[in-house]
């Protein structure tokens, strides 16, 4: 019987030093210089699914009151619940700059990232890094947009499709233009997505796909665009608290 005992606390002893190797974190680094300002990089504004990670990595760079890139300086990532950085916190390489992969949360909807560092006298300074999840609906209408959209609304090529942007007499608008599909209602973007441009005015150039998509189908396009528009998309008759 003492025998059992003595293993059984020895197993409880093991288990607990397991635990606390576990739930240790690594140390701080310390600062070995400060910055006066975070500037982005890349990797701001990108879309991705609720819970999913970005596919290109958030890089900010450090400067000093000059612009001019600040090496080791500490930097700190943070976000609404749910997020996840991987590292949440760097010193900036020689060229000032510090990466990180970030994972949204599981709820859709617009996320603002704090990118944060401290000059000399201990003041924080930062910037506010715009992502987007995407729920259902929205990620539906994304895959739509690869599908239908994107040849004309963007203008860059890519390995997968070849941009067709540049051919057409009226240039279109990106999706997320937000000076420009902010102003339209739901029901004008249904129309321009069913009927075409000549349903409000504008581009016979822009087709009609009523023979095409489903109102489901519409209606996730529109969700898209008003995810994704920037500047963000407030439906009048809403009031925020924040602005």
């Amino acid at each position: 019987m003492k025998r059992l005992v003595t293993v059984s606390a020895l197993l409880a002893l093991l288990m607990a030093n397991a635990c606390s190797k576990r739930a240790s974190t690594a140390p701080e680094p310390q600062a070995k210089a400060f910055g006066a300002a975070v500037a982005v990089i890349s990797g701001d504004k990108q879309m991705a699914g609720v819970g999913s990670q970005l596919e290109q990595p958030l890089v900010v760079q450090i400067n000093d009151a000059k612009g001019t890139a600040v090496s080791g300086a500490l930097v700190r990532f943070s976000g609404p619940a749910g997020m996840a950085f991987t590292p949440d916190h760097a010193l900036s390489g020689s060229d000032g700059q510090v990466s990180t992969t970030v994972t949204l949360g599981s709820v859709h909807g617009r996320y603002q990232i704090k990118a944060s560092t401290r000059d000399q006298s201990g003041k924080s300074n930062g910037i506010g890094i715009d992502e987007v999840a995407l729920g259902y609906q929205e990620t539906l209408g994304r895959m739509l947009s690869e599908t239908h959209c994107v040849r004309c609304h963007e203008n860059e090529s890519t390995a997968e499709r070849v941009s067709n942007h540049d051919n057409l007499s009226a240039a279109p608008h990106s999706l997320s233009d937000g000076s420009v599909v902010n102003k339209m209602t739901d029901a004008n973007l249904a129309a321009i997505i069913g009927h075409g441009g000549t349903a409000l005015g504008k581009s016979p150039e822009m087709p009609p796909y009523a023979g095409t998509l489903n109102k489901a189908e519409i209606d996730a396009l529109i969700a898209l665009i008003r995810a994704i528009a920037d500047p963000p998309y407030r439906p009048q008759g809403v009031l925020y608290a924040v602005d």
